[in-house]
Protein backbone atom coordinates (compact mmCIF):
# COMPACT_ATOMS: atom_id res chain seq x y z
CA UNK A 1 0.00 0.00 0.00
CA UNK A 2 1.20 3.50 -0.83
CA UNK A 3 -0.02 6.41 1.30
CA UNK A 4 0.70 10.13 1.21
CA UNK A 5 1.01 12.47 4.18
CA UNK A 6 1.11 16.26 4.12
CA UNK A 7 2.47 18.25 7.05
CA UNK A 8 3.20 21.89 7.58
CA UNK A 9 6.80 22.87 8.31
CA UNK A 10 8.05 26.01 10.05
CA UNK A 11 11.51 27.04 8.77
CA UNK A 12 13.41 29.91 10.38
CA UNK A 13 14.70 32.87 8.36
CA UNK A 14 17.93 31.16 7.26
CA UNK A 15 16.12 27.95 6.34
CA UNK A 16 13.51 29.94 4.40
CA UNK A 17 16.30 31.42 2.25
CA UNK A 18 17.71 27.93 1.62
CA UNK A 19 14.28 26.58 0.70
CA UNK A 20 13.79 29.41 -1.76
CA UNK A 21 17.20 28.64 -3.27
CA UNK A 22 16.15 25.02 -3.78
CA UNK A 23 12.85 26.07 -5.38
CA UNK A 24 14.51 28.58 -7.71
CA UNK A 25 17.41 26.28 -8.63
CA UNK A 26 15.17 23.32 -9.47
CA UNK A 27 12.96 25.57 -11.59
CA UNK A 28 16.07 27.02 -13.32
CA UNK A 29 17.49 23.55 -14.06
CA UNK A 30 14.16 22.28 -15.39
CA UNK A 31 13.83 25.23 -17.78
CA UNK A 32 17.47 25.00 -18.93
CA UNK A 33 17.26 21.27 -19.65
CA UNK A 34 13.94 21.77 -21.44
CA UNK A 35 15.57 24.42 -23.62
CA UNK A 36 18.47 22.06 -24.38
CA UNK A 37 16.13 19.24 -25.42
CA UNK A 38 14.11 21.56 -27.67
CA UNK A 39 17.21 23.02 -29.37
CA UNK A 40 18.82 19.62 -29.95
CA UNK A 41 15.67 18.26 -31.54
CA UNK A 42 14.96 21.33 -33.70
CA UNK A 43 18.50 21.62 -35.05
CA UNK A 44 19.81 18.03 -35.05
CA UNK A 45 16.66 15.88 -34.60
CA UNK A 46 18.26 14.37 -31.48
CA UNK A 47 16.38 13.06 -28.47
CA UNK A 48 18.53 12.72 -25.33
CA UNK A 49 17.84 10.38 -22.43
CA UNK A 50 17.62 11.10 -18.70
CA UNK A 51 21.22 9.91 -18.25
CA UNK A 52 22.43 12.42 -20.86
CA UNK A 53 20.35 15.14 -19.19
CA UNK A 54 22.23 14.49 -15.93
CA UNK A 55 25.50 14.97 -17.83
CA UNK A 56 24.26 18.38 -18.96
CA UNK A 57 23.37 19.03 -15.32
CA UNK A 58 27.04 18.58 -14.40
CA UNK A 59 27.97 21.12 -17.05
CA UNK A 60 25.41 23.59 -15.69
CA UNK A 61 26.97 23.30 -12.23
CA UNK A 62 30.30 24.33 -13.72
CA UNK A 63 28.75 27.34 -15.43
CA UNK A 64 26.58 28.36 -12.48
CA UNK A 65 28.51 27.61 -9.23
CA UNK A 66 25.56 28.59 -7.04
CA UNK A 67 23.81 25.37 -8.10
CA UNK A 68 26.28 23.51 -5.84
CA UNK A 69 24.63 25.10 -2.79
CA UNK A 70 21.51 23.03 -3.49
CA UNK A 71 20.89 19.34 -2.80
CA UNK A 72 22.13 17.53 -5.93
CA UNK A 73 19.39 14.90 -5.70
CA UNK A 74 16.72 17.60 -5.91
CA UNK A 75 18.29 18.86 -9.15
CA UNK A 76 18.43 15.31 -10.53
CA UNK A 77 14.77 14.90 -9.63
CA UNK A 78 13.97 18.00 -11.71
CA UNK A 79 15.72 16.29 -14.65
CA UNK A 80 13.72 13.13 -13.97
CA UNK A 81 10.46 15.09 -13.91
CA UNK A 82 11.28 16.63 -17.28
CA UNK A 83 11.94 13.22 -18.80
CA UNK A 84 8.68 11.93 -17.31
CA UNK A 85 6.79 14.89 -18.82
CA UNK A 86 8.22 14.06 -22.26
CA UNK A 87 7.22 10.40 -21.93
CA UNK A 88 3.66 11.40 -21.04
CA UNK A 89 3.56 13.72 -24.04
CA UNK A 90 4.62 11.00 -26.50
CA UNK A 91 2.99 7.94 -24.90
CA UNK A 92 -0.13 9.21 -23.13
CA UNK A 93 -1.09 12.22 -25.22
CA UNK A 94 -0.45 14.79 -22.48
CA UNK A 95 0.47 18.39 -23.27
CA UNK A 96 3.99 19.37 -24.33
CA UNK A 97 6.19 20.29 -21.32
CA UNK A 98 6.15 24.00 -20.53
CA UNK A 99 8.66 26.18 -18.76
CA UNK A 100 8.08 26.66 -15.05
CA UNK A 101 7.29 30.23 -14.01
CA UNK A 102 8.20 31.86 -10.71
CA UNK A 103 4.81 33.62 -10.90
CA UNK A 104 3.07 30.30 -10.33
CA UNK A 105 1.22 30.53 -6.96
CA UNK A 106 2.42 27.06 -5.94
CA UNK A 107 6.20 26.42 -6.00
CA UNK A 108 7.85 23.13 -5.04
CA UNK A 109 10.89 20.87 -5.24
CA UNK A 110 11.45 17.21 -4.40
CA UNK A 111 13.85 15.26 -2.18
CA UNK A 112 14.06 11.57 -3.24
CA UNK A 113 15.83 10.30 -0.09
CA UNK A 114 18.15 11.03 2.87
CA UNK A 115 15.65 12.79 5.12
CA UNK A 116 14.34 11.68 8.50
CA UNK A 117 11.85 12.72 11.17
CA UNK A 118 12.68 12.86 14.89
CA UNK A 119 10.79 14.59 17.74
CA UNK A 120 8.66 16.97 15.65
CA UNK A 121 11.65 17.91 13.50
CA UNK A 122 12.66 16.79 10.03
CA UNK A 123 16.21 16.64 8.70
CA UNK A 124 16.66 17.96 5.16
CA UNK A 125 20.00 17.82 3.38
CA UNK A 126 21.67 21.25 2.90
CA UNK A 127 18.93 22.79 5.07
CA UNK A 128 19.17 21.11 8.49
CA UNK A 129 16.57 20.36 11.16
CA UNK A 130 13.23 22.04 10.39
CA UNK A 131 10.27 22.17 12.76
CA UNK A 132 7.31 20.10 11.53
CA UNK A 133 3.72 19.80 12.78
CA UNK A 134 2.82 16.08 12.89
CA UNK A 135 -0.93 16.50 13.22
CA UNK A 136 -1.53 12.83 12.34
CA UNK A 137 0.49 9.66 12.84
CA UNK A 138 2.42 8.32 9.88
CA UNK A 139 2.06 4.69 8.86
CA UNK A 140 5.17 2.56 9.29
CA UNK A 141 7.01 1.88 6.05
CA UNK A 142 9.65 3.10 3.64
CA UNK A 143 9.58 6.85 3.16
CA UNK A 144 9.94 7.59 -0.55
CA UNK A 145 10.05 10.92 -2.37
CA UNK A 146 9.22 14.02 -0.32
CA UNK A 147 7.86 17.17 -1.95
CA UNK A 148 8.33 20.55 -0.28
CA UNK A 149 5.90 23.20 -1.50
CA UNK A 150 5.24 26.85 -0.80
CA UNK A 151 1.74 28.32 -1.12
CA UNK A 152 0.98 31.82 -2.34
CA UNK A 153 0.38 32.88 1.26
CA UNK A 154 3.96 31.97 2.19
CA UNK A 155 3.27 28.70 4.04
CA UNK A 156 5.55 25.69 3.59
CA UNK A 157 4.37 22.10 3.49
CA UNK A 158 6.05 18.74 3.00
CA UNK A 159 4.28 15.80 1.35
CA UNK A 160 5.77 12.39 2.09
CA UNK A 161 5.02 9.14 0.24
CA UNK A 162 5.15 6.03 2.45
CA UNK A 163 5.23 2.52 0.98
CA UNK A 164 4.71 -0.64 3.04
CA UNK A 165 3.92 -4.32 2.55
CA UNK A 166 0.29 -4.02 3.65
CA UNK A 167 -2.05 -5.07 0.84
CA UNK A 168 -5.29 -3.30 0.08
CA UNK A 169 -8.37 -5.17 1.39
CA UNK A 170 -10.41 -7.25 -1.02
CA UNK A 171 -13.51 -5.70 -2.49
CA UNK A 172 -16.60 -6.46 -0.40
CA UNK A 173 -19.66 -7.93 -2.04
CA UNK A 174 -22.59 -5.58 -2.50
CA UNK A 175 -26.22 -5.79 -3.46
CA UNK A 176 -29.16 -3.47 -4.08
CA UNK A 177 -29.66 -3.04 -0.33
CA UNK A 178 -26.02 -2.30 0.52
CA UNK A 179 -25.25 0.24 -2.20
CA UNK A 180 -26.28 3.84 -2.79
CA UNK A 181 -26.61 6.12 -5.79
CA UNK A 182 -25.27 9.67 -5.54
CA UNK A 183 -26.20 12.50 -7.88
CA UNK A 184 -24.08 15.63 -7.50
CA UNK A 185 -25.88 18.83 -8.30
CA UNK A 186 -25.97 22.61 -8.20
CA UNK A 187 -28.81 23.45 -5.85
CA UNK A 188 -27.81 20.70 -3.43
CA UNK A 189 -24.27 19.35 -3.25
CA UNK A 190 -25.44 15.74 -3.58
CA UNK A 191 -28.65 13.75 -3.51
CA UNK A 192 -28.68 10.12 -2.37
CA UNK A 193 -30.95 7.33 -3.53
CA UNK A 194 -32.13 6.81 0.05
CA UNK A 195 -33.75 10.27 -0.02
CA UNK A 196 -30.99 12.13 1.82
CA UNK A 197 -30.06 15.58 0.51
CA UNK A 198 -26.61 16.99 1.31
CA UNK A 199 -26.85 20.77 1.31
CA UNK A 200 -24.37 22.82 -0.67
CA UNK A 201 -22.12 24.82 1.72
CA UNK A 202 -21.38 27.48 -0.96
CA UNK A 203 -18.05 28.51 0.51
CA UNK A 204 -17.12 30.67 -2.48
CA UNK A 205 -20.48 32.45 -2.61
CA UNK A 206 -20.32 33.23 1.10
CA UNK A 207 -16.89 34.84 0.66
CA UNK A 208 -17.60 36.78 -2.53
CA UNK A 209 -18.36 40.05 -0.76
CA UNK A 210 -15.03 39.96 1.07
CA UNK A 211 -13.18 38.89 -2.10
CA UNK A 212 -14.63 41.77 -4.12
CA UNK A 213 -13.60 44.26 -1.45
CA UNK A 214 -10.02 42.92 -1.33
CA UNK A 215 -9.80 42.72 -5.12
CA UNK A 216 -10.78 46.40 -5.43
CA UNK A 217 -7.94 47.26 -3.07
CA UNK A 218 -5.53 45.37 -5.31
CA UNK A 219 -6.60 47.32 -8.40
CA UNK A 220 -6.03 50.64 -6.62
CA UNK A 221 -2.39 49.82 -5.73
CA UNK A 222 0.65 50.46 -7.90
CA UNK A 223 1.52 47.26 -9.76
CA UNK A 224 4.34 45.22 -8.09
CA UNK A 225 4.68 47.71 -5.21
CA UNK A 226 4.93 46.49 -1.60
CA UNK A 227 1.35 47.54 -0.86
CA UNK A 228 0.18 45.74 -4.01
CA UNK A 229 1.93 42.53 -2.86
CA UNK A 230 0.31 42.81 0.58
CA UNK A 231 -3.12 43.27 -0.98
CA UNK A 232 -2.59 40.28 -3.28
CA UNK A 233 -1.62 38.15 -0.29
CA UNK A 234 -4.84 39.11 1.49
CA UNK A 235 -6.82 37.87 -1.53
CA UNK A 236 -4.75 34.66 -1.55
CA UNK A 237 -5.53 34.03 2.12
CA UNK A 238 -9.27 34.13 1.44
CA UNK A 239 -8.92 31.74 -1.51
CA UNK A 240 -6.79 29.41 0.61
CA UNK A 241 -9.42 29.42 3.35
CA UNK A 242 -12.15 28.56 0.82
CA UNK A 243 -10.03 25.67 -0.50
CA UNK A 244 -9.44 24.33 3.01
CA UNK A 245 -13.14 24.58 3.87
CA UNK A 246 -14.11 22.77 0.67
CA UNK A 247 -11.59 19.97 1.21
CA UNK A 248 -12.64 19.50 4.82
CA UNK A 249 -16.31 19.29 3.83
CA UNK A 250 -15.65 16.80 1.01
CA UNK A 251 -13.46 14.60 3.21
CA UNK A 252 -16.23 14.36 5.82
CA UNK A 253 -18.98 13.61 3.29
CA UNK A 254 -16.91 11.05 1.36
CA UNK A 255 -15.84 9.28 4.57
CA UNK A 256 -19.47 9.10 5.72
CA UNK A 257 -20.70 7.64 2.40
CA UNK A 258 -17.89 5.09 2.25
CA UNK A 259 -18.41 4.00 5.87
CA UNK A 260 -22.16 3.48 5.54
CA UNK A 261 -22.31 1.66 2.17
CA UNK A 262 -20.61 -1.23 0.41
CA UNK A 263 -20.78 0.42 -3.01
CA UNK A 264 -21.45 3.90 -4.37
CA UNK A 265 -22.74 4.68 -7.85
CA UNK A 266 -21.93 8.05 -9.40
CA UNK A 267 -22.38 9.65 -12.81
CA UNK A 268 -19.50 10.61 -15.10
CA UNK A 269 -19.80 14.32 -15.87
CA UNK A 270 -18.39 16.50 -18.64
CA UNK A 271 -17.31 19.23 -16.22
CA UNK A 272 -15.28 21.13 -18.81
CA UNK A 273 -18.27 21.34 -21.12
CA UNK A 274 -20.60 22.38 -18.30
CA UNK A 275 -18.19 25.15 -17.27
CA UNK A 276 -18.71 26.79 -20.67
CA UNK A 277 -22.11 27.95 -19.39
CA UNK A 278 -21.14 31.26 -17.76
CA UNK A 279 -24.32 31.27 -15.66
CA UNK A 280 -23.35 28.02 -13.91
CA UNK A 281 -19.54 28.12 -14.08
CA UNK A 282 -19.03 29.72 -10.66
CA UNK A 283 -21.35 27.28 -8.86
CA UNK A 284 -19.80 24.28 -10.64
CA UNK A 285 -16.26 25.36 -9.76
CA UNK A 286 -17.33 25.90 -6.14
CA UNK A 287 -18.77 22.36 -6.04
CA UNK A 288 -15.49 20.71 -7.16
CA UNK A 289 -17.22 17.48 -8.21
CA UNK A 290 -14.08 15.95 -9.71
CA UNK A 291 -12.08 16.18 -6.48
CA UNK A 292 -15.07 14.77 -4.54
CA UNK A 293 -15.22 11.69 -6.77
CA UNK A 294 -11.45 11.23 -6.42
CA UNK A 295 -11.81 11.23 -2.63
CA UNK A 296 -14.55 8.61 -2.92
CA UNK A 297 -12.37 6.42 -5.12
CA UNK A 298 -9.23 6.27 -2.98
CA UNK A 299 -11.20 5.94 0.25
CA UNK A 300 -13.11 3.05 -1.33
CA UNK A 301 -9.79 1.31 -2.10
CA UNK A 302 -8.63 1.75 1.49
CA UNK A 303 -11.76 0.16 2.97
CA UNK A 304 -12.49 -2.46 0.32
CA UNK A 305 -15.55 -0.70 -1.05
CA UNK A 306 -16.57 -0.16 -4.70
CA UNK A 307 -17.25 2.99 -6.72
CA UNK A 308 -19.32 2.45 -9.88
CA UNK A 309 -19.53 5.00 -12.68
CA UNK A 310 -22.25 5.29 -15.30
CA UNK A 311 -22.15 6.99 -18.68
CA UNK A 312 -22.73 10.74 -18.70
CA UNK A 313 -25.29 10.43 -21.51
CA UNK A 314 -27.70 8.29 -19.51
CA UNK A 315 -30.96 10.30 -18.98
CA UNK A 316 -31.00 9.67 -15.22
CA UNK A 317 -32.96 12.86 -14.43
CA UNK A 318 -35.59 12.40 -17.13
CA UNK A 319 -36.61 8.80 -16.39
CA UNK A 320 -39.29 7.93 -13.84
CA UNK A 321 -37.70 5.46 -11.42
CA UNK A 322 -41.09 3.79 -10.83
CA UNK A 323 -42.50 3.06 -14.30
CA UNK A 324 -39.62 4.02 -16.58
CA UNK A 325 -41.44 6.86 -18.39
CA UNK A 326 -39.08 9.20 -20.31
CA UNK A 327 -39.83 12.89 -19.76
CA UNK A 328 -37.97 14.33 -22.74
CA UNK A 329 -39.32 17.84 -22.10
CA UNK A 330 -37.69 18.18 -18.67
CA UNK A 331 -35.45 21.26 -18.37
CA UNK A 332 -32.86 22.38 -15.85
CA UNK A 333 -35.34 24.77 -14.24
CA UNK A 334 -37.71 21.93 -13.33
CA UNK A 335 -36.68 20.74 -9.87
CA UNK A 336 -39.88 18.76 -9.22
CA UNK A 337 -41.94 16.94 -11.85
CA UNK A 338 -44.88 14.53 -11.95
CA UNK A 339 -44.81 11.44 -14.08
CA UNK A 340 -47.70 11.51 -16.62
CA UNK A 341 -47.77 7.72 -16.72
CA UNK A 342 -47.95 6.73 -13.01
CA UNK A 343 -48.63 10.19 -11.45
CA UNK A 344 -45.71 9.89 -9.01
CA UNK A 345 -44.25 13.24 -7.92
CA UNK A 346 -40.45 13.23 -8.26
CA UNK A 347 -37.73 15.36 -6.77
CA UNK A 348 -35.39 15.78 -9.73
CA UNK A 349 -32.13 15.05 -7.85
CA UNK A 350 -33.37 12.13 -5.75
CA UNK A 351 -34.99 10.57 -8.81
CA UNK A 352 -31.67 10.88 -10.67
CA UNK A 353 -29.80 9.27 -7.74
CA UNK A 354 -32.20 6.29 -7.73
CA UNK A 355 -31.78 5.87 -11.49
CA UNK A 356 -27.99 6.08 -11.22
CA UNK A 357 -28.12 3.25 -8.71
CA UNK A 358 -30.34 1.16 -11.01
CA UNK A 359 -28.17 1.76 -14.07
CA UNK A 360 -24.96 0.87 -12.22
CA UNK A 361 -26.45 -2.28 -10.69
CA UNK A 362 -28.16 -3.73 -13.78
CA UNK A 363 -27.21 -1.84 -16.95
CA UNK A 364 -28.66 -4.48 -19.30
CA UNK A 365 -32.10 -4.52 -17.64
CA UNK A 366 -32.06 -0.72 -17.58
CA UNK A 367 -31.30 -0.54 -21.30
CA UNK A 368 -34.20 -2.89 -22.11
CA UNK A 369 -36.54 -0.83 -19.94
CA UNK A 370 -35.39 2.41 -21.58
CA UNK A 371 -36.10 1.03 -25.06
CA UNK A 372 -39.61 0.03 -23.95
CA UNK A 373 -40.13 3.50 -22.47
CA UNK A 374 -39.01 5.22 -25.68
CA UNK A 375 -41.38 3.02 -27.69
CA UNK A 376 -44.23 3.97 -25.34
CA UNK A 377 -43.45 7.69 -25.64
CA UNK A 378 -43.38 7.47 -29.45
CA UNK A 379 -46.74 5.70 -29.39
CA UNK A 380 -48.27 8.39 -27.14
CA UNK A 381 -46.98 11.14 -29.47
CA UNK A 382 -48.41 9.37 -32.51
CA UNK A 383 -51.80 9.02 -30.83
CA UNK A 384 -51.76 12.71 -29.89
CA UNK A 385 -50.90 13.79 -33.44
CA UNK A 386 -53.57 11.52 -34.97
CA UNK A 387 -56.24 12.88 -32.60
CA UNK A 388 -55.40 16.45 -33.67
CA UNK A 389 -55.78 15.58 -37.33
Amino acid sequence: MICGYRYRIYPNNEQTILLEKHIGSCRFVYNKLLHIKIILYEKFKMSISEFELNNHLTVLKGIYPWLKEVNSQSLQQASKNLNSAYNKFFNEGAGFPKKKSKKNPLQSFQIPQHYRIEDNKIWLSKIGWVKIKLHRAMMQGNMKTATISRTQTGKYYISIIVENDIELPEKQEFSHLTMIGVDVGIKTFAACSNGELIEHPKFLKNSLKRLKCLQRRVTKKVLNSNNWKKAVQQVSKVHEKITNQRNDFQHKVSKKLISENQAIAVETLNIKGMMSNHKLAQVISDSAWYSFVLKLQYKAEWFGKTVLKINQWEPSSKICNVCGYLNSELTLIDRVWQCPSCNVLHDRDINAAINIKKIALSPLEWRVGLVDSLTEVKGMKQEASSSKT
